[in-house]
């Protein structure tokens, strides 16, 4: 607790001198200001460079200023991984693990850094999209596809001051595709092994005023069995989804702009479990569809010259779900969802002086559920809770190559009261740029979901989950940045966590207080992170070219008194690695190895069901038979190999595909 205590004071004095530091220096010559929407338009322009980050600070930052630790993928690099399910690409980077429960479209759950799945914010074009109807309120990544997605963010570590709730492991913020030229357009045909089918499509464009832009895609695969076939299992289990994004902006005047984004899908899968009329775990009838729309409604208002950048937004997160099981007999409904999120949000950027911004903002959520299960809940969860919460953080270049920052966030929550969060970070260039070290110290906290509110199994006296994170690494650039390495140590303490306490048929101690037979949700646990993230790439020549990296992440269970205590949480491998070598032949065709490592993990907190560790290797091709037009193909899992994230679950086995893109 002492631990604790001292880390927090320091973290607030560090993060008070960087928001103190550059009010001296307000009489300094203006600069021009940056943007402020979480992707605004000029990173699409920037995004060829992908040392210009957003997530960090909110605004568009060059990553050599970012003391967090943030990993960028461009559309070049989604592109060239070839893969549709983002899950499996953002599996390739560093501290990012994930379990699936079966093949394609089944319930895919990420970890970064160890974090539980549920302590991940996840934005799609500025809107977090974690779903209100999860018990912990988590994202399922089954239903995202590569799409028309143009960029990804991966920012490691406890971030809630600039996103609130969930923010404990991370952020994962994901970029719809803008318009760059008048008219243009793409398309992208894919099939393969599974009787996958893959398609996906877009056309925009951009005048002096507006741009627009229009992505719709549809997959479809026959899946495997998501009970192993290891195990028993014995028919596919199909899953096919559909999606629509979409992008508006027009400037009304000179300095205030519209903005309009949405994304909506739309998915059916087969699923294994454990099935109704026997409730043993095997090959089940049921299947399940989920809709999700999301909407964002934005103004950008530009003042002072520039210096001062406004964004006022409204946020709006829909999804539904419906599970069906026809082996019912009551009903053929075996769950219903409908959860909402709403939310209206203020964000400004200030360029205080030359090396100095300023971000600051508001937000008010109001979340809603309404979830039921016929045969097992006595009445449907009906509940909401509204947050409101305020942010300011200042960046400011305090030495020449020394950028620090600070934050500060302020949560009101309706249910269990206030919040209080904060960071520090700091970036050091060094040696002409070649070296940079980073430091941060940041806390996260995530409020008690819905369900575990409002449940037959709810508390309303819980707290939220809150947790004290850093990381320090160094990055060197070597023969003119042919080689480039980094090495990052990071830890993490989280305290409070929300578990569910069963009570069995005696209602004594806690149970008996809180009058429940099954069980209840508590703040009984807590866990521990630390480990070292390393990355390289190297290109050896103009056509050869290598990458790799490798996590240790040792996260253990510390709850007080849990006869689990000092083991490794459930489907985390301590030791994940990823390694990658391509080649441009002089006739222009790519290609490329690539090698993904997990270690042992369990599948359970009590180490009973091990989960092997595994290798998979992946070849990849493309070639280029017109300027606009490419062929590709792959082999996944190239020796077949059988392995398991979720135990009894399948995967994959090796896997052929193969397509056609065409940009106008």
């Amino acid at each position: 607790m002492r631990i604790t205590i001292s880390r927090s004071r320091l973290l607030y004095t560090v993060a008070f001198i960087a928001l103190a530091a550059p009010m001296a220096a307000l009489a300094q010559t203006s600069m021009g200001g940056q943007a402020s929407s979480p992707d605004e338009a000029g990173v699409a322009a920037a995004d060829a460079i992908a040392q210009v980050v957003v997530t960090a600070n909110r605004a568009p930052l060059a990553i050599d200023k970012v003391g967090q630790s943030v990993t960028v993928l461009t559309q070049d690099d989604i592109r060239l991984d070839q893969e549709t399910a983002v899950s499996d690409i953002l599996a390739r980077t560093p501290g990012v693990s994930f379990s699936r429960n079966g093949g394609p479209g089944e319930t895919t759950s990420l970890y970064i850094r160890g974090a539980e799945a549920a302590q991940t914010v996840v934005l799609i074009d500025g809107v977090k999209v974690n779903d209100p109807t999860d018990p912990g309120a988590g994202y399922d990544f089954s239903n995202l596809t590569s799409g028309d997605i143009a960029r990804i963010e991966i920012l490691r570590g406890s971030q809630s001051t600039l996103y609130g709730s969930e923010a404990i492991g991370g952020v994962v913020n994901i970029i719809t595709a803008d318009a760059t030229r008048p008219l243009q357009g793409d398309l992208q045909v894919e099939g393969g092994s599974y009787g996958t089918a893959y398609v996906k499509g877009a056309v925009g464009g951009k005048e002096d005023n507006f741009d627009w832009r229009i992505g719709a895609y549809y997959n479809a695969t026959d899946g495997v069995s998501a009970f192993d076939k290891a195990f028993g299992g014995k028919e596919d289990d199909g899953y096919t989804s559909a999606g629509l994004s979409g992008r508006f902006r027009y400037d009304l005047t000179p300095t205030l702009q519209f903005d309009e984004r949405v994304y909506y899908t739309s998915s059916r899968n087969k699923f294994d479990g454990f099935d109704t009329p026997t409730f043993t775990f095997g090959d089940d009838n049921e299947f399940g569809r989920t809709q999700s729309f999301i909407d964002y409604t934005g103004f950008n208002l530009s003042l002072l010259d520039g210096r001062l950048k406004n964004r006022l937004a409204f946020e709006y997160n829909d999804i539904d779900r419906r599970n069906e099981d026809p082996d019912q007999g009551v009903t053929k409904f075996s769950f219903l969802a409908q959860g909402r999120a709403a939310t209206i949000e203020y964000e400004g950027t200030y360029a205080i002086a030359p090396g100095y911004q300023a971000v600051f903002g508001a937000q008010s959520e109001r979340s809603t559920i309404n979830a039921f299960s016929p045969l097992f809940d006595p009445a449907p969860t009906k509940a909401n809770v509204t947050e409101t919460s305020g942010y300011g953080q200042i960046v400011g270049e305090v030495l020449p190559g020394l950028t620090l920052t600070g934050g500060v966030r302020y949560d009101a929550h309706s249910t269990f009261g206030d919040h209080v969060t904060g960071q520090a970070s700091a970036a050091w260039k060094l040696n002409g740029g070649n070296t940079i070290l980073r430091a941060s110290f940041g806390q996260g906290f995530k409020a008690p979901s819905l369900y575990q509110l409002y449940s037959e199994y709810g508390n309303t006296a819980l707290r939220p989950e809150t947790s004290n994170g850093w990381d320090a690494g160094v990055e060197q650039h070597f023969f003119d940045g042919r080689v480039v390495v980094q090495a990052t140590y990071f830890g993490r303490e989280t305290r409070n966590l929300i578990d569910f306490v069963s009570c069995f048929e005696v209602l004594t101690g806690a149970c008996a207080q809180h009058q429940v037979s099954g069980g209840f949700y508590d703040n009984v646990a807590r866990a521990d992170a630390q480990g070292v993230e390393l990355e390289g790439s190297w290109k050896a020549t103009d056509a050869l070219t290598f990458t790799a990296n490798y996590t240790y992440d040792d996260v253990e269970d510390r709850s007080p008194g849990s006869p689990d205590k000092g083991l490794q949480l459930a489907r985390r491998p301590k030791n994940t690695a990823n390694l990658s070598g391509a080649y441009v032949w002089p006739v222009k065709l790519r290609t490329e190895v690539a090698v993904r490592y997990a270690g042992d993990s369990f599948d359970d907190d009590a180490h009973i069901n091990r989960l092997k560790s595994y290798t998979l290797v992946d070849l990849r091709a493309s070639y280029p038979l017109r300027d606009n037009l490419e062929l590709y193909g792959r082999i996944e899992n190239l020796a077949d190999k059988h392995y398991e994230t979720t135990f009894q679950y399948g995967t994959l086995g090796r896997a052929a595909y193969g397509g056609v893109r065409l940009s106008f």
